[in-house]
């Protein structure tokens, strides 16, 4: 059976991250790819240059349009910008009854350009947090959602995503991209414990997209039938060699994008 997995998020016009990261991330790891937009950007490498929303009502059509007809594996929520959107899909996926959910709660972009209307976070977080397997917030993300400090330690991550699975969350997978020292270290915590995934840092500007090609990857493997500690060992790696890689592009002047297909390029 063909694994399928399908993107709800924001187009990247600069190709870099949202539905055509995901799209590359599916491809990448042989999973085949459907999607739902639920924003249009105006960006490139150096930034966000404008945002227009897509109508609450066509997106409920696109997620009707693929889960009539697609046996989904999995879900991965992007960029959701307003909050008719939000609610349009949270009630799609209970339509629909899906289960695994990755939610990348998508705040501020690479550039620094906020992405998510401040009035949009309580129902995001009222909405879908509950309804993920997992949620894949990086530092500045996490501190957002709880309204708290940036974790500046792997005891502050662990306590954030404590306090994220209190509201409602599955799993938290705290990234510490957003960190400083020689490793980057990822923290997975549920109910049973956590597991720590640690990869040496790379040094590059080029790192538009990690979040979104993290998050894809993990919906990849779930697709594909892995279990979500599995899933993110095996996201984790691939993000770690795609990063590796992404010097050997020459894509814009600013925050270029990792390299999604570093192994067949």
């Amino acid at each position: 059976m063909t694994a399928i997995a399908v993107t709800i998020a924001g187009s990247d016009s600069g190709g870099g991250a949202g539905i055509q990261a995901d799209l590359k991330t599916f491809s990448a790891l042989g999973v085949y790819g459907a999607s739902v937009i639920a924003a249009l950007t105006a960006q490139n490498t150096r930034g966000v240059t404008g945002i227009r929303d897509v109508p609450a009502d066509f997106v409920t059509a696109q997620i009707d349009a693929v889960f009539s007809d697609l046996l989904v594996g999995a879900v991965k929520i992007g960029m959701l910008a307003r909050t008719p959107v939000i609610k349009a899909v949270a009630d799609g996926l209970i339509r629909w009854n899906q289960k695994a959910i990755v939610l990348d709660p998508v705040m501020v972009a690479t550039s620094g350009d906020r992405l998510l209307a401040p009035d949009a976070v309580d129902i995001l977080k009222r909405a879908l947090i509950s309804r993920a397997l997992v949620i894949t917030p990086n530092l500045p993300e996490a501190a957002a959602l709880l309204d708290a400090p940036i974790a500046r330690n792997e005891t502050e991550m662990r306590r954030q995503a404590e306090r994220l699975l209190a509201l409602g969350a599955r799993a938290v997978l705290m990234k510490g991209g957003h960190d400083s020292g020689p490793e980057s270290v990822d923290l997975l915590v549920d109910a049973t414990g956590e597991t720590r995934f640690a990869a040496t840092r790379v040094a590059t500007k080029n790192t538009h997209g990690t979040g979104c090609t993290l998050s894809s990857a993990i919906a990849a493997g779930l697709a594909k039938g892995l279990v979500l500690g599995d899933a993110v060992r095996a996201a984790k790696a691939y993000v770690t060699a795609a990063i590796a890689a992404a010097d050997k592009l020459a894509i814009g002047t600013g925050h270029g994008p990792v390299h999604h297909f570093y192994s067949w390029w």
